[in-house]
């Protein structure tokens, strides 16, 4: 593979969160259609996500280390509670409660692990992104009755295994990359299959069904994850995982087209601030 700048990098995560936002929803209707619960959508994201980059890759990876394990015991967790969220709370709630801790766990970690300081612009732009975050769902916060407090502390729950994920991928190289996205699969795959087995792994047959599984483990899991995974070989994590909460416009724009939820001027004034923060670190990205 060839080298990948921090400009490229910073792409490569815009495009990935473009994709993730469109997973939530994704998942959600295959609770309706598909007839799965969140473990078993979990499952069948990381089988076809890992099939699809072994066809591209045309070979497995030569090896897997420990950190690939972790990666891939991460992911298991941080997804099946993002969808476990969504089930509780909603698409966009879970999805901001999850896009909004990350990054803070995100910074601690790698101040406190990895020895990454941040600069201004990273800062800056954190503190922005957040602001949006709150902007774009204060008011859903506000109205979250006490059953979505349950898919609040999984949305958190997810947001630990992600920067875990982040932390664990952030120091390797081209092989190292495509080796946890598909080694994490695998061992993702691996760690759920007894629960969803018990929770129920067979999909009720339709095409809509079929199409939606194609999807998610094409474009927000193969896709997303394999540039994901690339962009950290060349990205502090805390600028990956904050680039990333595009994901969150992403998840609230297609919960307005997709679901009649409907967003406040103060929401959109949100996203606007959400999506200025996420620019400015992209193209600052190299002094971040």
């Amino acid at each position: 593979m060839t080298h990948v700048s921090a400009r490229r990098g910073a792409v490569y995560v815009s495009v990935a969160a473009t994709a993730w936002g469109t997973g939530g929803a994704a998942g959600s209707l295959l609770f309706e259609t598909g007839g799965l619960g969140p473990v078993g959508v979990s499952l069948w994201r990381y089988l076809l996500g890992a099939a699809f980059l072994l066809v591209l890759a045309r070979r497995a990876p030569r090896a897997w280390n420990g950190r690939v394990l972790l990666v891939g015991a991460g992911m298991a967790v941080y997804q099946t509670a993002y969808f476990a969220s969504i089930a509780h709370a909603g698409v966009a709630l879970a999805t901001v409660v999850t896009m909004g801790a990350t990054p803070v766990f995100t910074a601690l970690g790698s101040r406190f692990l990895l020895r990454e300081r941040l600069g201004r612009v990273a800062l800056g732009s954190l503190a922005a992104a957040l602001a949006g975050l709150v902007l774009l769902t204060g008011e859903s916060v506000l109205r979250a009755d006490a059953s979505a407090a349950a898919g609040i502390a999984l949305a958190l729950t997810s947001a630990a295994g992600y920067a875990g994920v982040t932390l664990l991928s952030r120091r390797g190289g081209d092989d190292d990359a495509r080796a946890a996205a598909i080694g994490g699969f695998v061992v993702g795959a691996v760690c759920l299959a007894p629960f969803a087995l018990a929770e129920g792994v067979v999909p009720e047959v339709s095409w809509t069904s079929a199409a939606l599984l194609v999807y998610l483990g094409a474009v927000p899991t193969a896709l997303a994850y394999a540039l994901f995974f690339r962009a950290l070989t060349v990205l502090r994590a805390t600028t990956v995982s904050i680039i990333s909460l595009g994901e969150a416009v992403g998840a609230a724009l297609l919960g307005v087209l997709l679901f009649g939820e409907h967003l406040t001027p103060l929401a959109w004034c949100g996203c606007a601030l959400l999506l200025a923060a996420v620019a400015v670190l992209a193209a600052r990205a190299d002094t971040a």
